[in-house]
């Protein structure tokens, strides 16, 4: 007789808010690593230290050049707060620089419904962009949450 094989599951109940958000970062060129030596601390500490909202962190590898981390929050709020502190504003600010060897790119998913995704300087397309038709991310779509809303709207 073979053992029973143990299932579980989990109760998000008390997270009606909840956003799940998958970051990616792939290198292109060898020049790649000086923007991973740049992020990497970073990474490390939002790992260590939790920031306020930031209910898990794991990392997870896509392939040799291309790894990523998915977290878990428990509202918009505390995620967009995160995003206009340290480190992630001055990885925002230097994009342009970090992305002449890497790809960068994030997709978020809310409990309360929507998604949006935003990929920069990827050499190919990864997550959503296999089947999503293009949006650039310019005018009123420039930020997540309006990227959220026009993807709602336009689910409607």
């Amino acid at each position: 007789m073979q053992p029973a094989i143990q299932r579980q599951s989990v109760d998000i109940s008390a997270y009606p808010e909840l956003v799940m958000i998958m970051l990616g970062f792939r290198l292109r060129t060898w020049r790649g690593l000086q923007a991973l030596r740049r992020i990497g601390p970073g990474l490390n500490q939002i790992a260590r230290e939790r920031p306020e909202g930031l209910l898990a962190h794991e990392g997870m590898m896509f392939g040799l050049t291309h790894f990523g981390f998915r977290q878990y929050w428990r509202d918009i709020e505390t995620l967009e707060r995160f995003t206009r502190g340290e480190p992630h504003a001055d990885w925002w600010r230097r994009i342009r620089e970090m992305s002449a060897g890497a790809g960068f790119w994030h997709e978020t998913y809310h409990a309360k419904g929507g998604v949006e995704a935003l990929y920069v300087a990827m050499p190919g397309p990864v997550g959503l962009q296999h089947f999503a038709p293009r949006r650039d991310p310019v005018g009123p779509f420039l930020s997540a949450r309006a990227r959220v809303q026009g993807g709602l709207a336009g689910a409607a």
